[in-house]
């Protein structure tokens, strides 16, 4: 049986999502799809995505 690999939750970090074993998931374009045959489309963001921490 093969080990149970993780889906990436909250690690922006591509280097450690590899180091760690994790799974990514590109949806860029299945959101391109989504966008252009669609005449309205929400897309929301996590709350406090892309903000900066110091």
């Amino acid at each position: 049986m093969l080990p149970m690999r993780l889906y990436t939750a909250g690690i922006a970090d591509f280097e450690k999502i590899r180091q760690n074993n994790r799974i990514y998931v590109d949806k860029t374009d299945l959101i391109f799809k989504l966008t252009k045959e669609s005449d309205f489309v929400f897309l929301s963001r996590p709350r406090r995505f892309g903000k900066s921490f110091w």
